[in-house]
């Protein structure tokens, strides 16, 4: 017998769905048995599990539990943990495999799940042959269900962070969690550095009552800016809804976005490999590129998506990654994985040499930009609208057109990106120049452009 599920929880990084309408307690246990006869086929005995805060994650995790069992692979249950926790357990319990039943920054009524099998983070086609398996009814079933331990591993967790990063001077930080999972563990965490804490909505929550768990939107930082104004906190640290992308803001109120960050680190990490490579996404700044050589590192500018970054990473053995969404991956001292909060550590160790953190952070090239901008399109249509922008139009005066992932255009004095989100049906779009003048011109090429490929396009600019 096989399960009928929705094919369209299949994303291009991750399982995602509505709860009980996309995403079903049948569909878990059939992804479980999916993954358990995978993880058979590759020898692997053991995979790790572990859940965010959101209220569906139990029976969720009960369901995808079940699932693997019935094909005889073990489970070792991890509880309720950060997604970069449970990518932590497949080392630290060296299971190599696990799934993190997650919605991220979704809203409430969403949840799915981020995977790990054999050392590697699934994605795309792997994705794809679990639906397959379960399509055709490919699964293993065994005569015995796999075993079940438990394992709590919070305390290993913070313990190997305190043992790597070393804090050169107190710091008093206030952290945001927006009722995220990361709340559970980052005050814990922060304080077992040696740094006074403020929290912000560290109660984990599934409802997310004050804001969502999402620091790429900038009205999501506004009551950590606010804290930042009214205490003397000197740093502000937020976090994303499963813990493994972070959010920045300075004691005066700016937001240092995740290319800025990616900027503090080169020094850093360059000083121990030196001419080692260092992976960024699209989305980024142009300035950094420059920063990177100018510290003696190599560039590449790579697709956007955590688990292509991963699998570049392991690819080129470069020490460090990272992308505009706020995933940062360190190969250096630590797994190779996106860690929100092992980010933040880190963070705090290079900025506690200095006296003023935010001058530090307000000192790294800057630009004029725009955030991501979403040009809403039907299903697919946003493949074939960049893909038509790809292969008919003029850029005004670029000077380089770069289309590993979408069309990114590069002129003298900044450059305008449009690519197809993975994940929903729009057009991801973000522009940077070096004035305003500049940033309205651009905008205004590709806006013909678009307009030229596609007259009836919604635009967001």
């Amino acid at each position: 017998m096989t399960a009928s599920i929705d094919p369209s929880i299949f994303k291009a990084y991750d399982v995602r769905g509505i709860v009980d309408r996309s995403l079903t307690l049948e569909a878990a246990r059939a992804i479980g048995a999916a993954l358990g006869s995978e993880a058979r086929a590759l020898a692997v005995r053991e995979i790790a599990v572990g859940r965010d805060g959101r209220l569906s994650g139990p029976a969720l995790g009960d369901a995808l539990i079940e699932g693997i069992r019935s094909t005889g692979c073990g489970v070792v249950d991890i509880g309720m943990v950060a997604t970069p926790m449970l990518y932590f357990a497949t080392h630290h319990l060296e299971t190599g495999s696990g799934v993190s039943i997650t919605g991220s920054h979704n809203p409430p009524e969403y949840n799915g799940m981020k995977f790990v099998l054999a050392g590697q983070a699934m994605y795309g086609e792997g994705l794809q042959a679990l639906r397959r398996r379960i399509d055709t009814g490919d699964l293993v079933r065994a005569s015995v269900p796999g075993p079940l331990r438990s394992a709590r591993i919070a305390d290993a967790y913070v313990e190997r962070i305190v043992g790597d990063v070393k804090l050169a001077r107190q710091l008093k930080i206030a952290i945001d969690c927006g009722n995220g999972v990361a709340g559970a563990v980052a005050p814990r965490l922060f304080r077992a550095l040696g740094c006074q804490v403020i929290e912000l909505f560290c109660e984990v929550d599934g409802t997310f009552p004050n804001h969502h768990p999402d620091p790429a939107q900038p009205e999501n930082l506004q009551e950590l800016i606010a804290c930042l104004q009214r205490t003397d906190a000197e740093l502000g640290l937020a976090f994303d809804g499963d813990g493994d992308r972070l959010g920045v803001v300075t004691k005066d109120g700016q937001i240092i976005y995740p290319d800025r960050q990616i900027m503090l680190f080169v020094p850093d990490v360059l000083a121990r490999h030196i001419g080692g490579e260092i992976i960024f996404d699209v989305k980024c700044t142009r300035h950094l590129a420059p920063w990177i050589r100018k510290h003696g590192g190599k560039p590449t500018m790579w697709r956007t998506g955590h688990s292509l970054i991963k699998a570049k990473l392991r690819e080129t053995g470069a020490p460090f990654a990272g992308e505009m969404s706020g995933h940062l991956f360190f190969k250096d001292r630590w797994y190779g994985f996106d860690d929100g909060l092992y980010a933040g550590a880190r963070l705090l160790e290079i900025l506690s040499r200095e006296s003023d953190p935010s001058t530090a952070l307000n000192a790294l090239p800057d630009a004029v930009s725009t955030p991501e901008l979403h040009m809403k399109t039907r299903e697919s249509e946003n493949f074939e609208l960049v893909e038509r922008l790809r292969s008919q139009a003029h850029f005004e005066g670029a000077q380089q057109v770069i289309t590993i992932d979408g069309v990114r255009v590069e002129y003298p004095d900044g450059f305008g990106l449009a690519r197809p989100s993975n994940t929903t049906p729009v057009v991801v779009l973000r522009f940077e120049a070096d004035d305003r003048q500049a940033l309205a011109r651009i905008q205004a090429d590709f806006r013909r452009a678009i307009l030229e490929v596609q007259p009836a396009a919604h635009l967001p600019f």
